[in-house]
């Protein structure tokens, strides 16, 4: 069926996912398919005395147990950090050489010590038990925080204090920074953490290596969100060998990602490696607890910050210091998720003068990277949280000193302090959307019921805004199959509905149906470069979409008017056909496709073919944003937080499919919730992670939350032609400071309890009630 730009399609995944039809990576079995374990650290720094894997080597079915020695002696070289950055002393950061398997020492637990390779999995495990691993254990420190103290353990000696980088953001003004604090007329000053998570997508990750006899080359099948981004630096950085000699193919299906599978990992290069070895296929497969140990995992900032006010509460200026945790190494894009997204700490206000310092640590905890956000969750949570904060402080409501600080319509386009440059938005108008949605009226009336039952409310409110649409370029083709269409995409489907809202939108502009449509991606040898993160797959591959479709039509016309013998100007497209203006002369867009193939049937000088390929280079980013307000209810008597209601308005410009950006919309917001309450990566002193199941690590559940209210006041954003501003990670952008804003509205209420740090778990609720009381007292 044809179906139009803004109807609220199904997704056309569904009915293969749901019947069991899917295809992943766990999916595929090979001939001749052997099985990869990997020995990980059990200590999280240590000095590798030995690694001895001659025994195992020995034991049935073993095919290969390799060690770190035999990555030196192979050559292969370490998975790079592929973000450069330079510390404000005009020194480039300093590097965190990562091997595949560790050379000399280790930095975290789990890092990869030794690779078994077996005809069964359970050969391998049994083998792997049999490598003798000499640690000489070292202090560890896996709070960024320690790690910059005097006398921390040392994780390189070549990287001083731990210190990877000291960066100011150079977008910034310092000294203009500091005029604006001496005339303040109040300062509020806020400490807060931002609580490290594991991504824990749905599916584990995967490897199987596989070797192509006929082109001599080694075939990596893996679950990412972009195959070209893992085949590159693969190719280029671990294995030495030009991109053309490496092939990487991501399945048609991904259980999620959230920005932890955009990038390379040591075990997709082992099983690369070992495959290369014995010339037949190699299978790796994650279990959840290694998941927990070796998945990139997010956030986990600690921030000072300071807000500068006038008498009227209007914001004069910004001070923001942030120790970001990196981990043990440097994932591939670890420096610049809390740098690149600084500059958002502006969030939609108009503070004229901000100045924002960004120290990177390294410590004996797994690396940090890209989740859900990557960055713009970090800002939006510590501004929000400081705007309560001053409203609380200066005796306003949270509206209210909002209201006066916005970024007003008329100034658009608008260059903040951080010289980000808003095109379009109308942000008290959505915050005026937002609490007559949420009945902000009537929340004394609810508050009072709430006391009656013992238990205590609150109100909280965060509006947002996200960079997307930005970056590289996306390439998009339109391919004629017959009777079929192929669209041949650089971004990954792993869950976001990429599929459906390409075919609507080919659908829409060629008029042909959605079931004649194919989407192909994931094949570095088929599909071009690309990657699903940052909500740019529509705003940037969707608008080159938009644009072949556009090639397609003009160039069919021509063709069409040759075929009908009339004049270029007097043919017009609709419906999937081209038709003789004023006529019943028409000729159906397939028809012309076929004809395109044939030379004599084309203008004179025309290049044979309708297909299309069209690349898109964004132009500039696009600025989703919103507003969340969130009321909680809890038990002083158990510290136990529920949500009651949860209203959303958001801007997310032209909207393709509103069924998936609503859903878009809950799985962030869910996530978010997941942080603000539930989920919290903890390591103990010695490095071992406490957190490391789901006995130990609390993701959100369906008991834990409300129904959501949502609607959009979208207004058409400038970036690209298709309007469109992006929203898959919004709802994880707006819904922690939300909800951690009604949590301190309901303590502050009750006790004066100014902060509290996420995850508001039952414990951490109830001690700052008790403690709060019990100082009091």
């Amino acid at each position: 069926m044809k179906f139009s730009v803004g109807q609220p399609v199904k997704r056309h995944e569904d009915l293969t996912l749901t019947t069991g039809k899917g295809r992943y990576t766990d999916d595929i079995s090979l001939p001749r398919m052997a099985h990869a374990y990997v020995l990980r650290s059990t200590v999280a720094h240590a000095n590798l005395r030995r690694v001895d894997a001659s025994r195992a080597r020995t034991m049935p079915g073993v095919l290969l147990a390799l060690t770190g020695e035999d990555v030196r002696k192979d050559g292969l070289g370490d998975i790079p950090c592929m973000h450069p950055l330079t510390s404000r002393d005009g020194k480039a950061r300093y590097d965190t050489p990562r091997p595949v398997l560790a050379i000399g020492k280790v930095r975290h637990v789990g890092q990869p010590v030794a690779l078994v390779v077996a005809e069964t999995l359970a050969q391998a495990k049994d083998a792997a038990e049999a490598i003798e691993v000499d640690y000489e254990t070292l202090p560890a420190v896996t709070d960024g925080r320690d790690a910059l103290k005097p006398g921390a353990p040392q994780l390189f000696d070549t990287i001083p204090g731990n210190l990877v980088f000291d960066w100011d953001n150079d977008m910034c003004d310092f000294k203009a920074t500091e005029a604006a604090f001496a005339k303040a007329a109040r300062v509020i000053t806020l400490d807060a953490i931002n609580n490290r998570v594991v991504a824990n997508s749905m599916e584990p990750r995967n490897a199987i290596g596989d070797w192509d006899a006929a082109t001599g080359r080694p075939v990596l099948y893996t679950g990412t969100q972009g195959s070209h981004f893992v085949r590159d630096t693969l190719a280029d950085g671990v294995l030495k060998l030009p991109k053309e000699k490496v092939r990487v193919v991501t399945p048609p299906n991904v259980g999620g990602g959230f920005g932890m599978k955009a990038f390379l990992y040591p075990e997709q290069a082992l099983v690369t490696w070992a495959t290369g070895k014995l010339k037949r296929p190699v299978k790796w497969q994650s279990e959840r607890s290694e998941g927990f140990v070796s998945d990139n995992q997010g956030r986990d900032h600690f921030t000072h910050a300071e807000l500068a006010v006038d008498e009227r509460g209007k914001f004069l200026g910004l001070k923001v210091s942030l120790v970001a945790n990196l981990g043990a190494y440097l994932s591939p894009l670890g420096p610049f998720i809390p740098t690149r997204s600084s500059d958002l700490l502006c969030g939609i206000y108009t503070t004229p003068a901000i100045a924002i310092n960004v120290k990177g640590v390294c410590t004996n905890t797994v690396p940090v990277c890209a989740y859900r956000g990557a960055g713009r969750p970090e800002a939006a949570y510590l501004m929000e949280r400081l705007v309560d904060a001053a409203a609380r402080e200066l005796g306003m409501t949270p509206d209210a000193i909002r209201r006066i600080n916005f970024i007003p319509p008329q100034a658009m386009p608008y260059t903040t302090a951080t010289k980000v440059v808003f095109d379009s938005g109308e942000f008290e108008h959505v915050m005026d959307l937002c609490m007559k949605a949420a009945d902000w009226a009537g929340f004394d009336k609810r508050r009072q019921e709430s006391e009656r039952r013992g238990k205590l409310r609150g109100r909280g409110m965060a509006t947002y805004t996200e960079r997307c649409g930005g970056g590289f370029p996306e390439t998009a083709s339109i391919e004629f199959k017959g009777d079929r269409v192929e669209l041949v995409m650089g971004n990954q489907e792993y869950g976001t509905g990429l599929v459906t809202s390409y075919k609507q939108l080919v659908s829409d502009r060629l008029g042909i149906d959605a079931d004649r449509i194919d989407v192909v991606y994931g094949d570095t040898d088929r599909s071009p470069r690309g990657l699903t993160g940052g909500s740019r797959a529509l705003p940037v591959a969707g608008t080159a979409l938009h644009d072949a479709a556009k090639e397609v039509i003009a160039k069919g016309g021509q063709i069409a008017a040759h075929l009908l013998e009339a004049a270029a100007s007097d043919i017009e497209y609709g419906g999937g056909e081209f038709r003789i203006v004023g006529t019943d002369r028409r000729i159906d867009l397939f028809a012309v496709a076929a004809a395109a193939r044939d030379p004599a049937k084309l203008p004179k000088g025309m290049t044979p073919g309708l297909d299309t390929t069209n690349t898109r280079t964004p132009t500039a980013n696009t600025f989703p944003n919103g507003c969340h307000i969130v009321e909680v209810e809890i038990d002083p008597d158990s510290g136990v937080v529920a949500i009651d209601r949860y209203t959303v308005v958001d801007d997310f410009g032209a909207v393709i499919n509103p069924l998936l950006l609503e859903g878009q919309v809950h799985g962030g917001v869910v996530q978010g919730i997941g942080q603000a309450l539930h989920e919290h990566t903890v390591y103990d002193d010695s490095g071992q992670l406490l957190s490391g199941s789901f006995l130990d690590y609390t993701m959100p559940r369906a008991d834990n939350l409300p129904f959501f209210s949502f609607s959009t006041h979208n207004v058409p954003c400038t970036a690209n032609p298709l309007g469109i501003k992006g929203a898959g990670e919004a709802g994880a952008v707006g819904s922690p400071p939300a909800v951690i804003n009604a949590i301190v509205d309901a303590l502050n209420r009750k006790a004066g309890i100014r902060h509290i740090d996420m995850p508001a778990t039952p414990r951490r609720v109830w001690e700052a009630l008790h403690l709060h009381a019990a100082a009091a007292e």
